[in-house]
């Protein structure tokens, strides 16, 4: 039963940083509506691939990168970077979304998933802000007495959980939207303002937290 205990801070610890509107798990539920469960399910699991890499990074090198602020305050930069030309993409370049005929749906469904297995993982990959969280967190923990970094199949199952979690709200997402999908026609319309909205959020509330360190 040691695998207990990293799994379940790992699940607990990434639930709240998935769990708000953002832009995996919004555009998860996008896909779904557009192009059905499965598809939204196999773009889960690229983005879910990708938090496993970055998680695993950030715990693994948790020590190090804690005693280099500058390498944290790097991150949030290119983080903040990349989320400001996400909102002006999503606000003024991206096209409004045109409803899609059954033949076009279907067409979209026949098409390689791939596709949307790699757009997981890229957009997950654009997204290094959980690098900097997982850091912290690791390192509150480990100061709480509840963290090992010399136990590398803790940091694997506090990792596995951490993944696991993020996944599972993916799932809720598409499982949420879906069962509201004849109401979901002013959300496909509005999408890019809604994904503007949160990339400007999440490049706001960087910025604030860089002010202040």
């Amino acid at each position: 039963m040691d695998f207990l205990l990293p799994f379940v801070l790992g699940f607990i610890v990434a639930a709240p940083g998935i769990l708000l509107p953002g832009l995996l798990n919004i555009t998860a539920a996008k896909i779904n509506l557009q192009k059905g469960r499965q598809r939204a399910i196999i773009f889960a699991l690229g983005a879910s691939a990708t938090i496993f890499v970055q998680s695993y990074i950030a715990v693994s090198f948790a020590k190090f990168l804690n005693k280099r602020p500058d390498v944290i305050y790097l991150l949030q930069e290119v983080g903040l970077g990349i989320f400001i030309v996400l909102s002006i993409f999503f606000f003024f370049i991206a096209k409004k979304p045109k409803p899609k005929t059954d033949e076009e749906v279907e067409k979209l469904r026949n098409k390689s998933r791939f596709g949307e297995f790699f757009l997981g993982m890229l957009l997950s990959a654009l997204n290094v802000l959980p690098i900097p969280f997982y850091v912290f967190a690791s390192i509150a923990l480990f100061r709480q007495g509840y963290f090992q970094f010399d136990d590398t199949s803790f940091i694997f199952f506090f990792v596995i959980g951490a993944v696991i979690s993020s996944f599972l709200v993916f799932n809720l997402y598409i499982s949420f939207f879906k069962r509201f999908e004849h109401k979901a026609e002013f959300f496909l319309r509005n999408i890019n303002y809604f994904l503007g909205g949160i990339t400007g959020l999440v490049a706001v509330i960087t910025l604030i937290k860089m002010m202040r360190s």
